[in-house]
């Protein structure tokens, strides 16, 4: 009775230290990646894109899954006139979070960019259907009125 006592005493200690490591690993990479992703942040609006560029990098090489970091680093390679890899970024944040507007967006911007109208509107009308779909009409509506100025240009040209 004594043994099974100590034993489950042991293992009851063996996982509350477990769980405590766990908790300060995940603390320090959360740190890290704050940190990392706010100095990016800070030499992008310096407008140093190469440093920024390796900031956002070594973020999502921790944390593979922060879409908004992708949406960063390829704002930091469009700024670079790095656009294919921009766009793929793009593309890639809409491909694992398509209910996310600001991809759509940033990839209609590249779109307009390069004289490419329907890719455009295709990927403004999506973000205007999201950001309906996720009760922002303000937002909707001033991409609905881009739409409607795309589309006057269109016919003015005809």
């Amino acid at each position: 009775m004594e043994n099974t006592l100590a034993l489950n005493n042991i293992l009851a200690i063996i996982a509350v230290a477990v769980s405590i490591t766990l908790l300060i690993y995940f603390a320090w990479k959360t740190l890290i990646t704050s940190n990392l992703f706010q100095q990016g942040v800070n030499l992008y609006q310096q407008q140093d894109y190469p440093g920024a560029e390796a900031a956002f990098r070594k973020v999502i090489a921790i944390n593979s899954t922060n879409d908004v970091v992708r949406l960063f680093l390829g704002d930091v390679l469009k700024a670079q006139d790095k656009i294919p890899e921009a766009t793929e970024l793009y593309q890639e944040v809409i491909k694992r979070s398509p209910k996310n507007p600001q991809g759509y967006l940033r990839l209609a911007d590249i779109f307009m960019q390069q004289n490419q109208q329907s890719e455009a509107k295709t990927n403004l009308k999506m973000a205007q259907e999201l950001l309906q779909k996720q009760r922002q009409p303000e937002k909707a509506q001033k991409i609905a009125k881009l739409l409607e100025q795309m589309n006057t240009k269109v016919t003015k040209n005809l």
